[in-house]
């Protein structure tokens, strides 16, 4: 078979001769796809690889299987694993569970799990950055299979692994495996106990980040699931902090900062180049625009989108494109405002949105090259630029509202957002516009006060309606205003 699964970046791609949706009963033999892995050196290597990962862990105990449980069943996953510049780097077997499998209530009960949001990453690179601090990246080897399980859960032992003393009996597993349902909470959970025995602290505002701060030492660190950006106040200490991770977790120093999550990051002298060429590459070829014409901007300003139109052939293929593009606005501002507006009719695109869409493909075909650029520059000023357009969607009538915070000389936050009701003026827009700017301001000083650097300054906001600004200086509430007080 010939199928296609996900690498590093988030994309799809080819596996040769392996069906990785192949359906496995505690019972049954074992399926083509596997025979074929085991049959191939590479994918053997792979399989005996996290088999055995799994086995040191103590993961699970064989135990007979106690009459009336839920057994979950589960399968293999084969994965290339992708290097920065889209090169392979190696072959990845995963033994996943099916989640769906499970009982609420009796398999799991919470589930959530947090992750580090972006303009979390850009205030503590450009604090990293205005101290001179390194900047390392840690990988997590096989990280669900750390959590602890709260629940009893049975499942069935692996494919082409099972204990040919012991066929009929199942797992108990100790510890969480991947595609349970609460595998990222308890593996959340078992990181950030272990790392606030450590010393850290889990910042209020941001409780993917953990800060340290012992006299002249300090350190900040940022989990996104099992990928880690550590930074410290000096190299020996951030090696420390390394070694007492590696006691109690299997991880990888990835050395200085130069790919997370799916972004590349390129040291140019004091500053840090962010890029997602290899990512928007991938989208391009997914929608078949590799060799598209260039547009010199993402979206038509004289126009806004209507919501007729004849349907699209595949609404999936278009929702699928556009949620690729929302990640892409991690290092691409310039094309926020474009793609939340192809994002307001994924329920229903039509063919105007379709174009809309295929614009802003064409325009990254032109701008490959470009990126966020995070310069050394003084971390005391927070400022926030606001705007908003007044009854912008022509059937709604509801306005588009828009931000962009700077620290110092750097852009570490922006939105654009339709609002969800509809202003009465455009002196109305401006100020929910500007409420909203503000709000970023509030929690960004907050994240800037637990990263020991409190602003001295007041932020200043900046909003080009004047009745906005007299409104916000003057709360006069009388017919006209009393609505938005």
């Amino acid at each position: 078979h010939s199928m296609r699964t996900r690498g590093k970046d988030g994309f799809r791609q080819p596996v040769d001769r392996l069906n990785l949706h192949t359906t496995v009963a505690a019972t049954s033999p074992v399926p083509s796809s596997v025979r074929t892995a085991l049959s191939d050196p590479a994918w053997r290597l792979a399989m005996q690889a996290e088999f055995d990962a799994l086995q040191s862990n103590d993961t699970w105990t064989l135990v007979p299987r106690p009459p009336g449980v839920n057994l979950v069943t589960g399968k293999w996953v084969f994965r290339h694993k992708f290097k920065s510049d889209g090169s392979l780097d190696r072959y990845k077997a995963r033994w996943v569970l099916r989640g769906f499998t499970q009982r609420p209530g009796i398999d799991y009960d919470e589930t959530f799990s947090p992750v580090v949001k972006p303009a979390t990453i850009r205030v503590v690179l450009t604090l990293a950055l205005s101290r001179s601090w390194p900047i390392h990246q840690l990988d997590v080897k096989n990280a669900f299979l750390h959590g602890t399980l709260r629940e009893t859960v049975y499942c069935i032992q692996p494919t082409g692994f099972v204990d040919s003393s012991k066929p009929n009996h199942v797992c108990r597993l100790n510890k969480s495996l991947y595609g349970l349902k609460q595998a990222p909470r308890a593996w959340h959970s078992r990181f950030a106990s272990h790392i606030t025995s450590l010393g850290f602290v889990e910042a209020k505002p941001d409780t993917s980040l953990f800060i340290y701060c012992r006299g002249a030492d300090m350190a900040f660190l940022i989990l996104y699931v099992d990928d880690i950006v550590l930074t410290a106040s000096s190299p020996s200490f951030l090696h420390r902090i390394i070694a007492a991770l590696r006691r109690e977790f299997s991880m990888t120093d990835m050395g200085p900062l130069h790919h997370f999550l799916g972004v590349s990051v390129q040291r140019q002298g004091d500053s840090l180049f962010l890029s997602q060429q290899q990512y928007m590459l991938d989208i391009l070829e997914r929608a078949g625009m590799s060799n598209c014409k260039p547009s010199s901007t993402p979206v038509d300003t004289h126009s806004k989108l209507p919501a007729d139109g004849a349907s699209v052939p595949d609404p999936s293929q278009y929702r699928s494109l556009a949620g690729a593009l929302q990640y892409l606005t991690f290092t691409r501002p310039d094309i926020a405002y474009a793609v939340q507006q192809v994002c307001l009719y994924m329920h229903d695109p039509r063919e105007p949105h379709l174009s809309a869409l295929k614009r802003i493909l064409r325009y990254l075909q032109g701008t490959l090259d470009l990126g966020l650029h995070l310069h050394r520059t003084s971390p005391a000023d927070l400022t926030v630029y606001t705007d908003a357009d007044w009854a912008g969607c022509p059937d709604t009538r509801k306005s588009t509202s828009g931000y962009a915070v700077f620290l110092g000389d750097n852009l570490i936050s922006w939105s654009s957002k339709r609002q969800p009701t509809v202003s009465r003026s455009s002196a109305e827009a401006e100020y929910r516009a500007v409420a909203n700017g503000v709000a970023e301001a509030c929690w960004l000083r907050q994240l800037l006060t637990e990263l020991r650097c409190p602003l001295r300054r007041a932020t200043v906001v900046y909003c080009d309606n004047v009745s906005a600004v007299y409104l916000s200086t003057n709360p006069v509430q009388h017919q006209r205003t009393k609505h938005i007080e």
